[in-house]
C-alpha cells in the first residue's frame, strides 16, 4: 500500500501530447473515449494495442479533506479496509463470519463508548478489552490474508496499489489485456459487498504507524507543522492519516456509513488504457458496475480559509538537524495564477540550474538542499512551499534570508526570456514523461476529470502556459509573497541557534 506523504497536482502533466502504439500522430483529445453510465459512474478509455497490457484505475473524488470532526482520519482507514475483502472474497465462510463480526462490533462500540466517559470504570475497560482480544482471535480463522493482491499476482498483475490523498482516493493495478474481465469482477465486487472485516486491529496498526512514521520523522513532522498551522480553518490542516485522538476514536458505524455514501458511482472515474477496444470495455463496465446505485455526490467543502493578515511563525523542537519551510497561500487551478505558479516553481526550485538552487546550495553553500513544491492538495486553494535543510555551521535565518532575496528578486526584476523559455519546455517534457506511460496517463486522467470535472485540462494547459511572460511571474510574485501571506516553520533541536 502506498503511503502518500504530499499528493499534489500543482505541475500537470500535458495537454496535447502525442500518444503511443498505433495512435501516434493523433492528439490526446482524439482518442480518449468518454463514457457516462446510468448510475454516474464515468469511464474514460484510451486505446494503446502497442503491448497485450491495460492499465485500470479506479479514482474516487473523496479524500480527507471531506471529512468532518468525528470521521477525520476514515478516508485513510478506508484505504486499508478495503483491501481486507469482501463477502466472498477474504473469507472461508461469510455465513459463519458474519454473526462473530457482529459481536465483534458490539463489543468495541461499547468499550469505546466507556473509553470516552470522563472516568472509565478501569475494571469494566479490561473486562472488554478481554473480551474483544477473545473474539478478533477466534475470527482468525474465517480471514483470508491478501486475497487481491494474490489473485491479481496470480494472473499476471502488477503494481497493485492504493493512495489516498487530501482529495481523492484512487486503486490501480496493471495486468494483462485477457485478465481485465478478472479486474472487473474483483473491483465490483469490493464496490458493492466491502466487509470491514479486521476494523479494530487495523485501526490500532494505524495508530502505531502515526506513531512511527509521523510523531518519529522529521520530513512528515516538519510538513505537519507547516500545513497545520498555515490553515486555521479549512480541512486542509488536518493530515490525512488523522490525529492520534481521531484515530483512537474512528468508529465502525460511521466508516460503514461514510463508505457506502460517497464510495459510489457518482462520485467514480474509471480509466483503462493499453490494449483494450472501447466498446468492449464500455459493454463490460457496465455489466459488472452497471448494476450499483449512485450514491451521495460528495459534497463541497463550505469552510473558507480566511485571508491571512500577518505572518505566522513557529519554532518545532525536535531532535533532529535543523529544517526550515516557508509557505504561501495561493490559488489553485483552474485559476490564472496557478498557471504562473507554475513556471516560478520551475525557475526557482526545479533542478540544479534553478534560482534557489545555484544561490543557496552551490554558491553560497548555505543550504545541502531545497526543494519547491504544492501542497497539500489540489481541489481547493492551496499553498506554495519553499523547504531547505540548512549547511551546517548555517542557521536557518540566514538559509531564510537569502530565500527572500531571491523571491524579491522575482518580484521586482522580469526574468529574461531564455529562462522563461526553459521553464516552459520543462513543464512540456515532464507532462509527456508522465503521459507516455499507461500507468500515467490513467492517473491524470481519473485525477483531472475528478479534480477539474473535465480531464481536457490537460490539452489545454500547454496552451495556458505559452500565453504568459515574464511580467505575469513578476505581478504573481508581487502579490503573493508577501510577509503577511506567509507561514515560517523552523525545526530546530533544543537550545540551537536558529
Amino acid at each position: 500500500m502506498k503511503k502518500v506523504f504530499k499528493l499534489s497536482l500543482l505541475v500537470p502533466m500535458l495537454c496535447a501530447c502525442l500518444l503511443a502504439g498505433p495512435v501516434h500522430g493523433s492528439s490526446l483529445e482524439d482518442n480518449v473515449v468518454e463514457h457516462r453510465f446510468a448510475n454516474g459512474l464515468q469511464l474514460l478509455v484510451v486505446e494503446r494495442h502497442d503491448t497485450p497490457i491495460v492499465s485500470a484505475y479506479i479514482t474516487l473524488g473523496v479524500g480527507s479533506v471531506h471529512e468532518t470532526s468525528e470521521t477525520r482520519g476514515v478516508a485513510h482507514l478506508l484505504e486499508h479496509m478495503l483491501f481486507k475483502g469482501t463477502e466472498t472474497l477474504g473469507t472461508t465462510d461469510y455465513t459463519k463470519e458474519r454473526p462473530l463480526l457482529e459481536k465483534i462490533e458490539q463489543v468495541g462500540s461499547q468499550l469505546d463508548r466507556l473509553r470516552l466517559e470522563s472516568k472509565p470504570d478501569p475494571e469494566q475497560v479490561a473486562a472488554l478489552e478481554k473480551r474483544l482480544d477473545e473474539l478478533q482471535n477466534e475470527h482468525k480463522q474465517y480471514v483470508v490474508k491478501d486475497i487481491f493482491s494474490n489473485l491479481y499476482a496470480e494472473n499476471g498483475g502488477v503494481g497493485y496499489n492504493a493512495f489516498t490523498s487530501k482529495d481523492l482516493t484512487t486503486y490501480l493495478i496493471n495486468l494483462p489485456s485477457n485478465k481485465l474481465e478478472l479486474w472487473a469482477l474483483l473491483e465490483s465486487d469490493r464496490m458493492k459487498h466491502a466487509v470491514l472485516r479486521e476494523f479494530y486491529t487495523e485501526r490500532e496498526v494505524i495508530h502505531e504507524e502515526r506513531r512511527r512514521s509521523y510523531d518519529t520523522s522529521p520530513n512528515r513532522r516538519h510538513y505537519e507543522t507547516l500545513v497545520s498551522n498555515a490553515f486555521t480553518v479549512h480541512p486542509y490542516r488536518n493530515p490525512i492519516i488523522g490525529w492520534h485522538s481521531d484515530i483512537a476514536n474512528l468508529n465502525l458505524e460511521k466508516t460503514r456509513d461514510f463508505l457506502k455514501k460517497y464510495y459510489a458511482p457518482v462520485n467514480t472515474v474509471i480509466a483503462l488504457v493499453g490494449d483494450v477496444k472501447a466498446e468492449e470495455a464500455i459493454a463490460l463496465v457496465e455489466h459488472y458496475f452497471g448494476d450499483m446505485a449512485p450514491g451521495t455526490p460528495v459534497p463541497n467543502v463550505a469552510a473558507v480559509e480566511p485571508t491571512q493578515k500577518g505572518e505566522k511563525r513557529i519554532v518545532d523542537i525536535f531532535d533532529a538537524e535543523p529544517r526550515l519551510a516557508i509557505a504561501f497561500h495561493k490559488p489553485t487551478m483552474p485559476h490564472q495564477d496557478d498557471y504562473v505558479f507554475d513556471l516560478i516553481d520551475q525557475v526557482l526550485g526545479n533542478g540544479r540550474s534553478s534560482r534557489l538552487h545555484r544561490s543557496l546550495v552551490e554558491e553560497q553553500q548555505l543550504a545541502s538542499s531545497v526543494s519547491v513544491y504544492g501542497a497539500p492538495g489540489s481541489r481547493y486553494d492551496n499553498l506554495f512551499v519553499i523547504e531547505a535543510i540548512p549547511r551546517h555551521p548555517h542557521t536557518s535565518a540566514e538559509v531564510e534570508t537569502a530565500i527572500y532575496a531571491e523571491l524579491e528578486k522575482l518580484r521586482n526584476e522580469l526574468v529574461s526570456q531564455d529562462e522563461l523559455v526553459k521553464a516552459r519546455n520543462r513543464l512540456v517534457t515532464d507532462q509527456l514523461r508522465h503521459l507516455k506511460s499507461n500507468s500515467g496517463l490513467a492517473r491524470m486522467l481519473t485525477s483531472y476529470q475528478s479534480l477539474s470535472g473535465d480531464w481536457r485540462y490537460l490539452t489545454t494547459y500547454a496552451e495556458h502556459i505559452e500565453q504568459l511572460g515574464a511580467e505575469d511571474i513578476k505581478t504573481v510574485a508581487a502579490t503573493y509573497f508577501t510577509p503577511s501571506n506567509r507561514t515560517v516553520v523552523m525545526l530546530q533541536r533544543e537550545g540551537s541557534a536558529l
